[in-house]
């Protein structure tokens, strides 16, 4: 074997291995929360950025983890924009019966941006949405708390109607959580009123 098909095979060994460290999650980040959103068309994952919205993401992982959205719909989508879900009544009105801050510092810049839907400054809730491209007309309207890692051929599969199976949350979550404790605990009592089927709350 020649130098040039040595480096060759090198290369491409290389270049599957690591394709196949991506696909499994192994180049995650360690410290970091990931979001498996499972639709009726497959499985979503996203990077959830809980340094820069700690507060929305400490709620939607909170939501998550009581299984407030599961057997949810996605109640809003429009071609090449976005799909929206994760409001109880599925037609827009509802949320978990609390609002919170928003936190604007990134960009709706991609495809597969995880945003928040809201009816104006610091109405945020439970309601969410994922681009089909990039929407800068939305930056400083709206809080982005993730991207899409994987699954990125769902989003456009995703039509009105269809169903949130589940949400489940990789990670350190209860280390997250327990740094959100108090403000954790005045939503689950409103959560616990409103809904009282959900799961525990991780956190007391």
């Amino acid at each position: 074997m020649n130098k040039l098909k040595y480096f060759s095979f090198v290369f491409l060994g290389f270049f599957l291995s690591q394709a196949l460290a991506q696909e499994s999650g192994e180049d995650r980040d360690p410290a970091g929360l990931y979001a498996l959103i499972e639709t009726d068309h497959g499985v979503m994952e996203f990077e959830l950025y809980r340094q820069v919205a700690p507060v929305t993401v400490a709620n939607f992982v909170n939501l998550a983890t009581r299984g407030f959205y599961d057997g949810l719909i996605f109640h809003r989508v429009i071609d090449d924009f976005m799909a929206q879900g994760g409001d109880p009544f599925g037609d827009g009105t509802g949320g978990p019966g609390y609002n919170f801050e928003d936190e604007i510092r990134m960009r709706h810049n991609q495809a597969g941006i995880l945003s928040m839907a809201n009816s104006g400054p610091d109405t945020n809730g439970s309601q969410f949405f994922i681009t089909h491209l990039a929407t800068p007309h939305l930056n400083n309207l709206h809080t982005v708390f993730g991207k899409i890692i994987s699954g990125q051929d769902i989003i456009r599969q995703i039509g009105r109607g269809d169903e949130i199976v589940s949400i489940r949350i990789e990670g350190n979550v209860q280390a997250f959580l327990e740094r959100h404790a108090d403000r954790l605990y005045q939503w689950n009592q409103i959560l616990d009123d409103n809904f009282p089927d959900l799961e525990p709350a991780l956190t007391d």
